[in-house]
């Protein structure tokens, strides 16, 4: 039995591929729709934030020998408990990273993390929109907020929580696109153009995040993007390929 850290598109079909391979997964996510297409393709899952304890334990008293990291690449926290509790419950801990892109362009500017993204754009001001998820929304408007020359537009997914939390921020109901992805080029484009943009905020979360897409479209309307790098985490057992992945579960059990 595997335990699955998931809750991406490219989790959901890793988790498929190890399961046809004739392994027992379960993935665990964070929220009800994720949970949602785990279900429709028939996958076993859990729903909900756990601590490092919780999934030591969780692993330990259903007998799960193999801890398998699917997390986005800016999970940072769950990956960091996800290799605590594999060590807590003895079991192997295997990651899988989406390959890393490389960009170079004079309208792109990378920087480490959310902060140093925030102060930056401080700087440069203007229509800036951030999609980067709501889970840092207040290091952003923390800095930007009430900025002279400056508008602030949070690209989100239409979650009521979201919409709590950016009237608890400040956010006006004019500033916030509230979508559900995927977005090609040309709807980045179309709402780059409708707002104005002046200044887009990424994470490099590679192609399977759509980054290319937005980048794309920023460069083809001329905005500057601000693109904050991926945690440096030491994984060990790493790979990037579902083939990988399935080598090492297999050489593992």
């Amino acid at each position: 039995m595997i335990f699955m850290l998931a809750g991406t598109s490219d989790a959901r079909n890793l988790a498929l591929e190890i399961q046809s391979a004739g392994y027992a997964v379960t993935a665990t996510v964070v929220t009800e729709s994720a949970a949602s297409s785990l279900a429709e393709v028939g996958l076993s899952y859990l729903v909900g934030r756990l601590t490092a304890d919780e999934m030591a334990t969780i692993i330990t008293e259903r007998g799960y020998r193999l801890v398998v990291d699917a997390s986005h690449p800016f999970a940072e926290e769950a990956s960091k408990n996800a290799m605590v509790a594999a060590e807590q419950a003895n079991v192997p801990y295997i990651r899988y990273e989406r390959a890393h892109e490389h960009y170079a362009h004079p309208l792109i500017t990378i920087v480490k993390d959310y902060d140093e993204a925030a102060h930056l754009a401080a700087e440069k001001r203007g229509v800036i929109m951030l999609t980067t998820g709501s889970k840092t929304l207040a290091t952003f408007t923390k800095v930007l907020h009430g900025l002279e020359n400056t508008r602030v537009i949070a690209r989100m997914l239409p979650r009521l929580d979201n919409m709590e939390k950016c009237e608890a921020l400040g956010v006006a109901q004019r500033d916030i696109v509230a979508i559900q992805g995927p977005f090609s080029k040309e709807l980045n484009e179309a709402l780059f153009r409708q707002y104005d943009v002046t200044l887009m905020i990424t994470k490099e979360s590679g192609k399977v995040g759509s980054v290319d897409e937005k980048l794309e479209a920023a460069l083809a309307c001329g905005i500057e993007t601000i693109l904050i790098a991926r945690p440096n985490i030491k994984y060990g057992q790493q790979y990037s390929t579902f083939e990988d992945v399935l080598q090492a579960v297999q050489n593992t059990l």
